[in-house]
């Protein structure tokens, strides 16, 4: 089979976060198991734009990539260059796969396929949910679901939501949708030992202190529910809050204060991003991984943290909660700070417990979550599509 994923930017290898690598795993995967997997996609990195060569297939781990650039309207990644591809090239592709909302690149993709009468699929990544959107931008993004993104979802062969909780909160706006078809997001196990040596040395100091480290890794957002995770930690009174992760909105000081307020300052410590084996090596010194967001589609981290054998705690938000509690492998509790500080307080207290979560959750997603069997769940689902089809328009 011959896949097409279009996506704003990929860069899994270096900072961006979990949808990128998410769609790297799978599209690996893909590529392993023998379909022709190519990624469309554009060279803006960030707030520059990457040196990678344009519009020639570039190989990552087998995933033939094609960075295109983007001339004007950078925060929609605009790329007349890629449309014009789109095209030419997608008479010759089986499934054309969307990954995001709001942005150039996946409308034109969807509208090409469209035309080009090839089936389409679209993941939201997370992107449509509606305290969100009320958040940022409310008004322009209200526009562009009236405008464009509706029928883009409307006119597809079939819709991808990673969790249940995505799902729900696809369905509150009402769209005539397809058919909504889920597919969690898998893990990578990585190979080899910890690079302890590539840790800040904020974090070695943490993990070398003798203390229990609730870990909390992901961007320092008021959407990780960080709040009421630093109050929590009132009622966890021996150990240490690591919050690990990139500060996009200027967050970090306000929780500081939040801290100190709490009385919980001298425990909580702040660091940057870490990434790949010296992520792993947090995972297995953590006692307990902690996450209250107050919304996640999925949340990598979890089983990121699973497969490594540590312990989780998050809010029934997350969407990786479920799986939570289908394997028994952490506990799932609200975000009131009392009830989630209660919740990691009986892990810290029970180290035979966190042992046995442990081993279960790395014997479980080892197989049943590993990105070959999440691929396998793809590829039955592309071909549920691929036969049925969708009421393409022009």
């Amino acid at each position: 089979m011959k896949i097409l994923h279009v996506v704003p930017t990929y860069f899994p290898a270096v900072r961006y976060g979990g949808p990128i690598h998410s769609v790297h795993g799978l599209c690996k995967a893909l590529a392993a198991r023998g379909h022709d997997v190519e990624v469309f996609t554009t060279n803006v990195d960030g707030p520059k734009d990457s040196s990678v060569p344009l519009e020639v297939p570039v190989d990552l781990d087998g995933v033939k990539v094609w960075y295109f650039p983007v001339p004007a309207f950078r925060r929609l990644y605009w790329s007349p260059r890629m449309g014009k591809e789109l095209g030419h090239r997608l008479a010759e592709i089986d499934i054309v796969h969307t990954h995001s909302v709001f942005l150039w690149p996946t409308w034109a993709a969807a509208r090409a396929a469209a035309r080009a009468r090839v089936p389409y699929v679209v993941s939201p990544r997370g992107m449509l949910v509606q305290d969100l959107i009320a958040r940022k931008s409310s008004l322009l993004k209200h526009a562009w679901i009236t405008l464009v993104e509706r029928r883009n979802l409307e006119r597809a062969s079939g819709v991808h939501v990673t969790s249940k909780a995505e799902a729900a909160e696809l369905r509150r706006f009402g769209f005539a949708l397809p058919g909504v078809h889920m597919v969690p997001n898998g893990v990578t196990v990585e190979g080899g030992g910890e690079a302890s040596s590539e840790l800040p040395e904020t974090v070695r100091s943490v993990l070398d202190g003798g203390r229990p480290v609730v870990l909390c890794l992901g961007r320092v957002s008021w959407k990780k529910g960080l709040d009421r995770l630093i109050a929590a930690m009132a009622f966890v009174p021996d150990a240490v809050l690591l919050i690990v992760g990139n500060d996009d909105e200027g967050y970090t000081e306000k929780l500081r204060d939040l801290a100190r307020a709490q009385g919980v300052l001298d425990r909580v410590v702040f660091s940057g991003p870490v990434y790949g084996r010296a992520k792993t090596g947090l995972y297995r010194r953590a006692s307990l991984l902690a996450l209250a967001s107050h919304s996640e589609n999925f949340g990598n981290v979890v089983l990121e943290a699973m497969v490594e054998g540590c312990p989780v705690v998050v809010t029934p938000e997350v969407g990786a909660a479920s799986i939570v509690e289908e394997t028994g492998c952490g506990l799932v509790v609200k975000g009131a700070p009392q009830a989630f500080g209660d919740a990691m307080q009986k892990l810290m207290a029970d180290a035979t417990l966190r042992a046995e979560m442990g081993a279960r959750a790395k014997q479980i997603l080892r197989g049943r979550y590993s990105w070959d069997a999440i691929a396998g769940e793809m590829i039955e689902f592309y071909k549920a599509i691929s036969v049925v089809g969708s009421p393409y328009g022009g």
